[in-house]
């Protein structure tokens, strides 16, 4: 293995903008983005170019002013399963009786329907339903939301690194933005604004033999022996007698820097890997092809042949089962983390975040986007107390 000493500085990855069609992602393209194996930089949902740094991104086309330019957004891929499902959704714009993506019929209706129909959704289309609570004209038409939405593919400091620097309008990040770009506390306070759209029981997950062999679960005292070169093999954490395969995230990745702060107590922390690899697509896949492998990833990228372990954290053991007495999907679990959106705050937005931005936004703080968007990758839904506290960080509705 070769051992990295971490972080010197912020991680100066080129942002790469893809060009993309405008518009619908059908609702075909709904799809868990754990299934994308592309793996590159730049993936996006659709739509047109245009940051936080363009005009007339903020106006209400029943203004007077310029159409309002789609809300554009890149970064980790952990955070994208949900901001790009939410993107499919907004630009397909589908009508409150379809009842499968949006509203109801007589076959069914999404989560919320009801809270959502009793403050005047049950007319309306989705997209146009939320851009109205902030001002903005709806459309009345299929795949033509009042502005569209577009979610690139990249990392956690990529995406931090891109909206600070106004070339999208948010930035995704599965890490504090204060660990990715090495700033102080009081820097992110005066810079961005951090919306938090739910949360990940970061696991730890082995390879199939591994995991049949009777490795179902690990001290945290294990897995950071692992990580730090000191234990080699499975047969010395009574797994058969075989290589560990180390497998890390790319440094600059939201996951790597929070793996380290809360298994290794730095986001600088030195680790002793085999490999890296930059998107959780991959190191999916690559602890399918490899047995003996180790890796940490998001929750909602593992499966069968990716099996999340449980890890006893001073004498408490929290399992991959949310029914568990103690489980990964509790927020005392030592790697649960929150899953970040980041606006910056401007002279032309003092208050960090447009009404485009928060009528985006404000769709995954309800009861519909919880289910729909977090909670159906295999993320954690937020306590009815956090998500207040998010609604609060929203310009206020028309």
């Amino acid at each position: 293995m070769t051992a990295d000493t971490g972080k010197s500085g912020v991680s100066r990855r080129k942002f790469l903008v893809t060009s993309g069609v405008v518009g619908a992602a059908g609702l075909a393209g709904c799809s868990n983005a754990a299934n994308d194996d592309s793996g590159g930089s730049g993936g996006d949902s659709g739509g047109d170019s245009g940051g936080s740094g363009d005009t007339a991104t903020d106006a209400p086309e029943d203004s007077g002013g310029s159409s309002p330019q789609p809300v554009t957004a890149e970064g980790s891929s952990t955070v994208y399963p949900i901001a790009n499902s939410g993107s499919s959704y907004w630009n397909s714009n589908p009508p409150s009786d379809d009842g499968e993506y949006w509203g109801e019929n007589s076959e069914g209706s999404v989560p919320g329907w009801d809270e959502l129909a009793s403050d005047g959704a049950d007319a309306m289309r989705l997209a146009d339903y939320f851009a109205s609570l902030y001002g903005f004209e709806p459309t009345e038409q299929f795949a033509t939301p009042p502005f569209s939405t577009r979610v690139g593919l990249s990392h956690s400091g990529t995406g931090c690194e891109a909206v600070v620097d106004g070339l999208v309008d948010i930035g995704n990040s599965s890490g504090p933005i204060t660990a990715e770009l090495g700033w102080s506390e009081s820097e992110a306070d005066e810079r961005v604004v951090d919306h938090v759209l739910g949360r990940d029981g970061q696991p730890v997950v082995v390879s199939s033999n591994i995991y049949d062999a009777g490795v179902t679960q690990l001290t945290g005292e294990e897995v950071r022996g692992i990580y730090q070169g000191d234990i080699t093999n499975w047969n010395e954490v009574g797994g058969p007698d075989q290589p560990i395969y180390v497998i890390g995230r790319a440094e600059g990745s939201g996951t790597d820097t929070a793996f380290r702060l809360n298994m290794l107590g730095d986001a600088d922390a030195p680790m002793d890997v085999d490999t890296r690899f930059g998107q959780n697509q991959q190191v999916a896949q690559a602890v399918q092809q490899n047995d003996g492998a180790i890796a940490y990833m998001a929750l909602a990228f593992t499966g069968p042949q990716v099996q999340p372990i449980g890890i006893n954290f001073d004498g408490t053991l929290y399992e991959p089962d949310r029914d568990a007495e103690n489980t990964i999907f509790d927020s005392a679990y030592p790697l649960n983390r929150d899953l970040h959106q980041y606006t910056t705050i401007t002279d032309e937005t003092p208050s960090g975040t447009d009404r485009r931005e928060g009528a985006f936004m404000n769709m995954f703080l309800t009861t519909f986007g919880q289910e729909v968007f977090v909670e159906s990758n295999n993320y954690i839904p937020l306590p009815t107390a956090d998500i207040e506290s998010e609604l609060a960080k929203l310009p206020d509705q028309s």
